[in-house]
C-alpha cells in the first residue's frame, strides 16, 4: 500500500467514523431546557466538536490500524472472510 493509498483509506475511515460516532452522548436543546430562539430545538446544546474529533480520530487510528494488520501484515484477503467466518 503506497502512502497515499493508505491517507485516503484512513480520510474515509475518519469520515465514516465521524458519522458513527457523532450523536453519541450528545443533549439536545429541549433536553438541557434552554431553547436558544431561531435555533431547531433539536439541536446540540453543548456540541463540543474539537474534542469529538480528536476522539474519533483515535477511533478510525484504531480501525485504521486493524485494517493495515489484518490486510497488508497478516496477509488476509477478502476472499479469506468467509472462512474466517466459518460461512461455507
Amino acid at each position: 500500500m503506497g502512502i497515499g493509498t493508505g491517507i485516503a483509506i484512513y480520510f474515509v475511515v475518519w469520515w465514516t467514523t465521524l458519522f458513527i460516532t457523532l450523536p453519541f452522548g450528545m443533549r439536545s436543546q429541549v433536553s438541557e431546557g434552554e431553547v436558544t430562539e431561531g435555533t431547531e430545538p433539536a439541536a446540540p446544546a453543548n456540541p463540543q466538536l474539537l474534542k469529538r474529533m480528536l476522539w474519533n480520530t483515535v477511533v478510525a487510528g484504531m480501525v485504521f490500524g486493524l485494517y493495515w494488520l489484518f490486510f497488508y501484515q497478516l496477509g488476509f484477503t477478502l476472499n479469506d472472510l468467509p472462512d474466517f467466518l466459518g460461512v461455507s
